[in-house]
């Protein structure tokens, strides 16, 4: 039997590690959900670039339960079909020639970092172990991904650090010029800074990286958790740089709510890592890779791919109308449906007041550091939502300037 809960069960019987809002969502569908008083949200949040397809898109929910009646689960000592067409899907339509299945954005990294190391030891030599990452990037929560990345926030109070790891500022490749050297193994770059604010690289930084990579036999990680799987317009935002890394780490949008990660790169590189290097339990399930077979086939279309990018313009396009109504934005930003609204100066910090406000008008958005309110939504969100959802922040933005 189903016992009732609340939100004041959370600080009860939870790990106080978060502070998740006063309402519970029970129910979903498209761009709508609905919480346990059956008040209706429109999200503009996606479960933080999570979402991809919205809320029980039929074509997800078919997979799910059609493999939910197959096989849920086997060890990796064997393999599985709806990994295979994953993997085969991936290979095809990006630079990669072999995939590792995980869990997570963060286990997807964790597999970057150690592949990229064990590449650069093993043809190199021990010394050449360095990782270069930039400030205010965010790579995940395992201890080495908070290492690498550069907020010192979610990696202090922890105990020593693990070593061989430099940070430089985003977007500087006079920075990356000074640090880099024939001891780094990897350098590491988000193609926009997720948690950083919604900050998108300068395509003329992305191709000096790379060619300094070159330079000094470095491998180039892009992290692409949280831009991948159409979120920039493309299907990976590499492709709208025209720049290729060696190393590609996708989560978040590719299981469009069902947790997977992946690791891509080229065979030179994966054959560093041979049997029992690296591994996962539950990476590469038949039901997370049926999930993410079906995303993959839904949003690389053209149809999907150009909508976002249409989707984007319009976001844009409001969001700057209420910046030049209120003056509380400096600075619309970001990629394809990852977009960055950057508070003006008198309203710093104030970036979950905003977030907050909006839920109370009935829309779900989020926050990109103190200083940016972040939108995500799902890849096919209806326009009639979009304008919908809109001028619910609309009046959110009013309700807190008025106070």
């Amino acid at each position: 039997m189903n016992q009732t809960v609340t939100r004041a069960d959370f600080d009860q019987v939870m790990v106080p590690n978060y502070a998740p809002a006063d309402y519970i969502p029970v129910r979903g569908e498209g761009a709508r959900v609905w919480d346990q008083a059956g008040r209706e949200y429109i999200d503009f949040a996606g479960g933080i670039a999570v979402n991809a397809l919205g809320h029980a898109h039929p074509a997800l929910v078919k997979a799910l339960t059609e493999q939910a009646g197959k096989i849920w689960h086997v060890s990796n000592s064997l393999t599985n079909e709806p990994a295979l067409r994953l993997a085969k899907k991936l290979v095809a339509a990006t630079f990669a020639e072999r995939v590792f299945f995980c869990n997570s954005g963060a286990e997807a990294n964790e597999a970057a970092f150690k592949l990229a190391r064990k590449y650069a030891i093993d043809v190199a030599g021990c010394e050449k172990y360095e990782i270069i990452s930039t400030t205010n990037s965010f790579h995940g929560r395992t201890f080495f991904t908070v290492t690498v990345g550069g907020q010192p926030k979610y990696s202090d109070g922890f105990g020593p650090r693990p070593q061989g790891v430099k940070h430089i500022p985003y977007n500087d490749v006079a920075a990356l010029k000074a640090a880099i050297s024939d001891k780094t193994a990897a350098v590491v770059v988000e193609p926009v800074q997720g948690e950083g604010g919604v900050l998108p690289a300068d395509k003329a930084y992305l191709e000096a990286v790379r060619a300094l990579c070159d330079q000094h036999g470095a491998l180039l990680v892009f992290d692409e958790v949280q831009t991948g799987v159409g979120r920039s317009g493309s299907l990976y935002a590499y492709m709208e740089y025209g720049v290729t890394p060696d190393i590609l780490t996708s989560a978040k949008s590719l299981g469009g709510g069902f947790p997977i990660g992946a690791m891509l790169t080229t065979e030179k590189i994966a054959k560093h890592f041979g049997v029992g290097t690296h591994g996962s339990t539950y990476g590469g399930n038949p039901l997370a890779c049926a999930v993410a077979e079906a995303v993959i086939d839904v949003v690389n279309t053209p149809e999907v791919l150009a909508g976002i990018r249409a989707k984007h313009a319009r976001f844009v396009s409001q969001l700057n109308a209420i910046a030049a109504k209120t003056g509380v934005f400096s600075e619309v930003r970001g990629m394809g449906l990852l977009i960055g609204a950057v508070l003006a100066d008198v309203y710093k910090g104030r970036a979950k007041d905003f977030m907050t406000a909006a839920a109370k008008a009935g829309v779900m958005v989020l926050q990109a550091g103190p200083d940016v309110v972040r939108f995500a939504p799902s890849l096919v969100i209806a326009d009639a939502d979009i304008d919908e959802g809109m001028a619910r922040f609309a009046q959110a933005v009013d309700s807190l300037l008025a106070k």
